[in-house]
């Protein structure tokens, strides 16, 4: 396996037991995770053609449960995303 020059570095300062200490700044990790957090939960609006039939279930069963359609087709895609639903074709 090779390295790069920094994990040289890193594994080095580990077995010297001599690692470099790096300062804090609560300021700049709130930033990123506010960043990391806009960037998850932004919406993108797409178009999509899906045949009618399966349009009218869905719609059908969101009718039924009471949420929106749309809400269905985003709970399939994220499910689908972190692999809590498989895709068989």
């Amino acid at each position: 396996m090779k390295y790069t020059d920094e994990e040289l570095e890193l594994l080095d300062a580990i077995e010297t037991q001599k690692p470099e200490q790096v300062a804090f700044d609560n300021e700049v990790l709130k930033t990123m995770a506010k960043d990391t957090l806009d960037y998850l939960n932004e919406k993108k609006q797409i178009s999509i053609n899906l045949k009618r039939a399966d349009l009218d279930f869905i719609k059908q069963r969101a009718n039924d449960i009471g949420i929106s359609y749309q809400s269905i087709i985003q709970s399939l895609i994220h499910n689908y995303r972190t692999n809590k639903l498989e895709l068989k074709l």
